[in-house]
């Protein structure tokens, strides 16, 4: 048997391939014999006679099936090994024909559909990076279906936004090079398109995403500002371009504070995007205590009966509506509802369009600790209106105050978001990680074993998973991981629902 072994020089090129002949099969090897007759016996006969090429093919197909994970070692820092790993991507995994891809239908309630790869089909191009250019926003696509050419006009199936290629290039490293039409499978750049990451181009006549268009709402945010003012315009330029690569991340201004706030899905979320600012823009930044995203929401029905009347010399303000509130059904898609059940012309048509508005303003900011209420449905049954002080405005205050009028008789209680954890450690840590789970008041979900590592599935409050990493590391001598996905928000325990309404009010009367 001829076993391979590559150096490199002290530019980090390849300059030496060693044929040396192997020693008797080894352990090691004859495992490797055995997962190759799991896969095929001729197969293994082959690797036993020790023909390279059918041994590739074995690997390929291996790899294809899902059975086989190819490993390369080297150093992308010192370009060492890149070449061969290229080489392996060639080798090993799949072309674009080999694999399928389905698209999601947005006018079929986001219905899978196969691509065909077909560079006749109808376009479908995924951006997946954003770059800075010389030139402006430099935007890769990769083709799925279809044909793009330079100059054509392109459909933004998220915005709906008809823009043209103005310049169509391939990469290779920095150098581009200029070309007038790609087809299915390939990867190319655009200049000139505004969009952001995940969206999805078709030429117009579909309306197909690649990425589902329901997007999920951050769980944590953090107050940041620039360390000098005088970086002010390279932070914004940075937080901008996040936005656009990352529909999960999202800045907001606090109306109360002014402070700049940044939402994300988790504390290592954010985290990066801070240390991107650093590196990539040179700019330090302060930030403050990351903040759990809580939501507020109302568990039974409530009957509301307001009039808002006001008069000060000239035309005054004059509206009354009347109805009820009630939380949505379990499951619903819609975290806000609004009906009109109103049966004549007590109020005017032209101000029912003001009073939904004025309900969705008052479900942004809840009573208890100002965060929005969510699973609300609003029913507008009956009210009021005068032939000159009815306005807009009025019934908007109107729908406002008779919100936050009944809302204390609908029973409102906390939501936090409660994350879905996958802990995976060596089996003798096992019992300190889930008596931590229990402490962190977590529900474990499922256990099992791999080997000689233990997972362990629970879904746990993000509020008590700051800084876990640092005691999941103790608790396991470094030798444990884990991984944190949203689940869902759940009310949170009476006694802790009483602490954050007490430090929402203390807060506001200090404010």
């Amino acid at each position: 048997m001829s076993i391979s072994a590559v150096h490199f020089d002290y530019l980090c090129t390849l300059f030496n391939v060693t044929v040396c002949q192997a020693k008797p099969m080894s352990p090691k090897l004859g495992c490797i014999w055995h997962l190759f007759c799991n896969v095929s016996y001729d197969e293994a006969k082959l690797f036993l006679r020790l023909v390279s090429f059918h041994l590739q093919s074995a690997v390929r197909r291996a790899t294809l099936n899902l059975q086989f994970i190819p490993v390369f070692m080297g150093s992308a820092f010192k370009n060492k090994g890149v070449q061969l790993l290229l080489d392996g991507v060639v080798e090993y995994l799949p072309n674009p024909l080999e694999v399928n891809n389905h698209a999601l239908d947005q006018n079929n309630k986001e219905e899978k559909v196969e691509l065909t790869g077909s560079p006749d089909g109808k376009l479908v191009a995924l951006a997946f990076k954003l770059e800075e250019g010389r030139f402006g926003q430099l935007t890769y696509l990769r083709i799925y279906e279809g044909t793009i050419r330079k100059g054509d006009f392109i459909i933004n199936s998220t915005t709906g936004r008809k823009v043209k290629v103005p310049r169509l290039v391939r990469m290779h490293s920095d150098d581009m090079e200029d070309i007038q039409e790609a087809h299915a499978g390939e990867i190319v750049a655009v200049f000139g398109v505004e969009c952001s990451s995940g969206d999805t181009f078709t030429d117009g006549t579909i309306k197909y995403t690649m990425t589902s268009m329901n997007v999920p709402e951050p769980v944590m945010s953090l107050a940041i500002a620039p360390a000098s003012k005088d970086v002010g315009p390279q932070f914004s330029k940075a937080l901008n371009r996040f936005q656009k690569e990352d529909p999960t991340f999202r800045v907001s201004l606090d109306p109360d504070s002014g402070q700049t706030i940044i939402s994300g899905m988790g504390e290592l979320h954010l985290d990066i995007y801070v240390e991107r600012i650093r590196r990539e823009y040179k700019v330090d930044a302060v930030v403050g205590k990351p903040q759990v995203n809580f939501r507020e929401t109302i568990t039974q029905r409530a009957e509301f009966d307001y009039l808002h009347r006001k008069q000060s010399g000239g035309q005054g303000q004059y509206g009354r509506v009347v109805g009820y509130i009630e939380p949505l059904p379990e499951g619903s898609e819609k975290k806000f509802e609004f009906e009109n059940m109103m049966v004549g012309q007590a109020i005017p048509s032209q101000f029912i369009a003001a009073i939904e508005k004025g309900f969705t303003e008052a479900a942004n900011s809840g009573a208890l600790i100002g965060h929005p209420v969510e699973n609300l449905r609003v029913v507008l049954t009956d009210g009021a209106s005068h032939a000159v002080d009815s306005s807009e405005l009025a019934f908007k205050l109107a729908a406002l105050y008779a919100f936050r009028q009944c809302y204390a008789g609908a029973r409102p209680v906390i939501l936090e978001p409660v994350m879905l954890v996958e802990l995976r450690a060596p089996v003798e840590f096992q019992g300190g990680i889930i008596g931590d789970i229990n402490r962190r008041k977590g529900i474990i979900v499922g256990s099992d074993q791999e080997g000689d590592d233990a997972v362990v599935l629970a879904h746990v409050p993000l509020n008590n998973m700051f800084g876990y990493s640092t005691g999941l590391r103790s608790m396991t001598q470094g030798k444990g991981e884990f991984t944190m996905e949203y689940h869902q928000h759940a009310p949170v325990p009476q006694e802790a629902q009483a602490v954050l309404v007490k430090e929402y009010t203390n807060k506001r009367v200090v404010l």
